[in-house]
């Protein structure tokens, strides 16, 4: 199956560059706004690595709030 960097809903395209910047903050990586080949592969996976946490951490939240209110 081939891989694509497509953003699969273009008007979360905005959003998802914001929470990218965010997450490569909170690791101490500098990114720049298009293109960052300067990144080594450790750099760009702790940005990853964040973003992946953090969308863990708030399905886990929406899941404890939805078993809170059963």
């Amino acid at each position: 199956m081939a891989r694509s960097n497509k953003t699969l809903v273009p008007e979360a395209k905005q959003a998802l560059n914001q929470f990218k910047m965010e997450a490569a903050n909170e690791v101490g990586v500098t990114l720049n706004q298009g293109y960052n080949g300067q990144l080594t592969s450790a750099q760009a996976g702790s940005i990853g690595g964040q973003m992946v946490k953090k969308m863990i951490q708030s399905y886990e939240n929406g899941l404890a709030g939805k078993n809170q209110n059963q």
